[in-house]
């Protein structure tokens, strides 16, 4: 599935705005092509005015809607979280996770995978979250609430069993996530968001960080 049929997803799971009210195909277009300014520009340097242009609207028409540019951003965003990448990602991730992995190995191999195909379909957005979180208390603690603390709960869980079974080295469990996931999210944000057009080898970088990872936190 590409990307306009993420865009299209979204759509379909979040018909509402900030306010319950249903989406205009003004307030469609409007969206879409915030989503594509942000996404290309980050939000501080993309304009309203642009975001107009592109929408095919008067820059009004958008403040009929959304009373500030802040506001355009967290109705994108908001919906995206509650209704699209929460679910999505906790679903998603449940056909990884919910799985019994021979070793940790495989478990990164599948879960890297599965990161790899939501990444790819939901590109735009991605990028926001990305290039906005850091600097939005209200995006951060939406992250937080709806999508971090299940999936750590659920990492948790799985480090331990491998911990247990003497696959990994004794190591608090936050730090055996951190470091696993610091790993394989600084290969993910190299390969689609600093570097794209690289010519990468995907299975051969997949298995050079998996190396990475375990050769610090295998148990000798």
């Amino acid at each position: 599935m590409g990307e306009q049929e993420g865009l299209e997803e979204l759509f379909r799971t979040s018909e509402t705005d900030l306010y319950g009210e249903e989406l205009t195909p003004k307030q469609k277009r409007i969206v879409e092509a915030a989503i594509q300014m942000f996404s290309e520009k980050g939000y501080s340097s993309s304009s309203t005015s642009e975001i107009a242009k592109r929408a095919k609207v008067a820059e009004g028409t958008i403040f009929r809607h959304y009373k500030t540019k802040k506001e355009l951003l967290l109705a994108i965003v908001t919906p995206v979280m509650s209704n699209l990448l929460a679910p999505f990602i906790i679903r998603d991730l449940d056909k990884v996770l919910s799985q019994n992995y021979k070793c940790y190995e495989d478990f990164l191999t599948a879960i890297v995978k599965n990161r790899q195909t939501f990444i790819e379909k939901h590109i735009s957005i991605v990028k926001i979250l990305l290039q906005e979180i850091p600097f939005h208390n209200e995006l951060r603690s939406q992250f937080i609430e709806r999508i971090g603390k299940e999936v750590y709960n659920r990492l948790e869980a799985i480090v331990t069993h491998f911990q247990d079974k003497g696959e990994l080295i004794e190591m608090p469990t936050q730090a055996a996530i951190r470091l696993t996931a610091t790993s394989i999210g600084g290969f993910l944000l190299t390969r689609y968001i600093l570097l794209p057009d690289n010519d990468w080898d995907d299975e051969e970088e997949l298995k050079r960080t998996i190396h990475f990872i375990m050769n610090g936190m295998k148990a000798r």
